[in-house]
Order: structure tokens, then sequence, then C-alpha cells
């Protein structure tokens, strides 16, 4: 149900609000208000007893506050949403939707038959697309850097992901933070997969790894349950643990503004959020990835061409228009498969965590560059041959060589520093 919707009916809706105050006094009140007023979600989300890995999860809070991102998240009816809007501690409020998983796309029965069974020996063909490995000959590896990883969880025994993990944790169905399973677990394979292209180990001589030194910051947040809910507490608790990029494969279809606030609260904390645009191909991207605010990635193949399946979008403003802002290998991409192995997956998805990985070896060689001085650094470097268009691929690909000689010149003339 939408905010107008609430203007002419009494049901409660999910809504999200935008902070003036954190004053626990003003968070006391917010919070009854949202505990008089949630009806019919707090009794629709309370209704059975929902399992987490044996576990019964508890009931859903009236009213979520996450400080970092300045925001709130709750339901309310038509009566409690004017009052909230009169409320000193409310800046804003706006409609809630549901996030999903960006899933990859299926390879045709030939095309997965013809596939080879496992990866070859070395990095993958993404990581030499990119001259990841010129940085690596550097010393430059991560070290240091935390990413943090909002999936659908990470097998932690895997060989290429147990030294990578900084911290993890799950984020049951109504949002609330637990411990995750040691080692943790993945729901799915699409957050095993992600985070071994992030900071992925070497094993067996196989790299699927763009920052084989960096420490993920992994939390499930996917699917399943109230996902608002379940994104922005991993969000907030990878913000409240030092996480400088955000790696997001997930979103809305289409332009929903609801995030933007929370994007710019990412950035106004020095965390880099890389979005993946969405799988449903040309006209279309996924929110908040669609956001000028977001570095959005869509995806390339070995052949330096834009698949049919990467989405891309004219957005209708003055500044960042073209979507994705550039493009990375997202084609044949091998990574970590839950339970050991390796699997190959093609997706948006798959082209996002190489940049993730790009940015985290940037933050190493510059700890002390800002968000803006190492987006800016990866723009710089893209280029984009004749055959890509620009309407499909922005600015082209990313290259490491060019990108960290650019933020080299960025931080020492001081561009982009604040």
């Amino acid at each position: 149900m939408s905010i107008e919707d609430l203007l002419t009916h009494r049901r409660a809706a999910g809504v999200l609000v935008r902070l003036n105050s954190t004053a626990a006094s003003d968070m006391h009140s917010l919070a009854a208000l949202f505990d008089n007023e949630a009806g019919s979600r707090g009794a629709l989300l309370s209704a059975g007893v929902v399992r987490k890995r044996g576990k019964a999860a508890s009931s859903p809070a009236p009213m979520l506050v996450f400080p970092k991102l300045g925001m709130a998240y709750g339901a309310i009816t038509r009566d409690g949403l004017d009052a909230m809007r009169k409320h000193k501690a409310v800046a804003a409020v706006s409609e809630a939707n549901s996030l999903r998983m960006i899933r990859p796309i299926p390879y045709a029965a030939a095309a997965a038959a013809a596939a080879p069974s496992k990866p070859d020996k070395g990095p993958t063909w993404g990581i030499r697309a990119l001259q990841v490995d010129a940085l690596w000959a550097q010393g430059l590896t991560g070290a240091g850097v935390l990413v943090g990883h909002l999936d659908t969880g990470i097998d932690g025994a895997h060989p290429v992901l147990e030294a990578a993990i900084e911290k993890a944790a799950v984020f049951n169905l109504f949002g609330q933070e637990g411990r995750a399973s040691k080692p943790p677990t993945d729901s799915d394979d699409h957050g095993t997969h992600t985070a071994g292209t992030i900071a992925g180990r070497p094993h067996k001589k196989v790299q699927v790894g763009v920052a084989p030194g960096a420490k993920l910051l992994t939390a499930e947040v996917i699917e399943g349950g109230d996902a608002i809910a379940r994104v922005l507490g991993g969000m907030e608790w990878a913000l409240q643990n030092g996480a400088r990029v955000l790696n997001l494969s997930l979103g809305w279809p289409n332009y929903v503004d609801s995030f933007l606030s929370i994007v710019d609260a990412l950035r106004a904390n020095e965390c880099l959020p890389v979005i993946a645009s969405g799988n449903e191909g040309e006209g279309s991207t996924r929110s908040p990835g669609n956001y000028a605010q977001a570095l959005s990635v869509g995806a390339a193949g070995p052949s330096s061409r834009v698949p049919d399946f990467s989405g891309s979008e004219i957005m209708v403003r003055d500044v960042d228009s073209i979507v994705p802002d550039i493009v990375a290998p997202g084609v044949d991409i091998w990574s970590a498969a839950p339970g050991g192995g390796f699997q190959r997956m093609q997706g948006t998805s798959m082209a996002t965590p190489h940049v993730a990985g790009l940015a985290a070896l940037l933050f190493e060689a510059y700890p002390d560059a800002t968000v803006a001085q190492v987006e800016s650094s990866i723009f710089a470097s893209a280029k984009r041959p004749g055959f890509m268009p620009e309407t499909r691929a922005g600015r082209g690909m990313p290259n490491a060589v060019r990108a960290l000689a650019a933020l080299k010149h960025a931080i020492a003339s001081g561009d982009g520093a604040t």
C-alpha cells in the first residue's frame, strides 16, 4: 500500500522515516506512535511462527532506528501518518517497497553443456580484463580495507572465504540482528559467489577474488521476510563496523526513490555504494543502482560486449543521466560455490563485486582517500570501445592501473577531497 493509499484507508503500511533527531526522548515518543498505529502489519508479521535455522524468530519491533543512516522504519495507519509528519524528529516520510535479489541469468542448455567443469588456474578473465593483477604485482591486495557484503549469506567454511571474513551477521525475517552460525552459511548460492569475487583468497592456484587481502563484513539480508528492515539493518551494521565499500546486488525494478537519502547517508559515512544495475535489459534498471549517488555497474562479456540482460536506462535528470555508470566482467564468471567448489554465473550481480574489489585496492593504496576521489578515479580509468554504446555501458570498462594513477593524481592535487 502506498502513502497515497494511506490517505484514504486506515490499514497500516510500511514507511521509511528520515530523521531530524535521534535524541532518546524523540525516539521514545516516535516509537510509541508507531506502536499505537502499527495495526495490520504487526499482526500480519506475527501471525505465524517463523523459524530461522531451527530457532523461532522474535516478533517485529514497532519501529527500527538506524542512527548512522538517519532513518527509522515501521508501519503506520493514515491517522498515525498525519501525526508523524508533524513530529519534531521527522524530516520526511516515504513509502517502503520490497527489495529483491538480482538473480543471475541462466545459461542456455547448449552453452552450459559446453562450459568447462572447473575454472582455469590463475586469475579469472575478469581480473585480467581489469588489470587487477598488475596492482597485485605492486603489493596491493585490499589489506586493511573492510567491504560490506549484503546478500544471501556466505559459506564461511569455503577455502577461498574462511580467511576473508571479518564479521558475519544474520538479520532475521523482521530485520533484527542475530548471530551467524560458525562458520556462517549461505541460504542460497548468490552470496558465496559475490563474496568470492570481492575478496576470495587463492586456492589450488585458482584466483577468483579481486581484493584477496580485504576483509568482508558479510550479512545475510535476502531473500524472504521484511527485506527493507533486513537490508537497512545490514547497512547500519556495516557502517558501525567501518565498511569503506558496500556491495549490493539487489534492488527494486524501475526507479523508486525510497532509498535516496539512505545512499546519501552511506556516502556521508565515507562508504562507497557499489550497486548492480539489474538484469532486465535495455530500457530497465533497478533502484538504488539507478540513483545518481550510487556507483552503478552493468555487465560486460569477455569480448567487451554488453550482454542483452544487462540493465541500462537514460534517466530524466540533469546529472549522471546514463545508468549504468560503468560495466565490469559479468559473463562466464567463476567464483566460490557453497560446499567448497566453484561455479560459473552471469549477471550484473557478478559484475558489481569486481568493482567493489577494485575500490578496496584503491582504498588500501590511499587510506585517506574520500569516497568521491575513489569513485572519480574509477570513472576516469574507464574506456568504452566504439562498438559499446554509451547508453548501454556508461563510461565503459574500468582499468585498475589507470584508476590507481588517477587516484594518485587526485590525492596529490587535492581534487575531489570533499
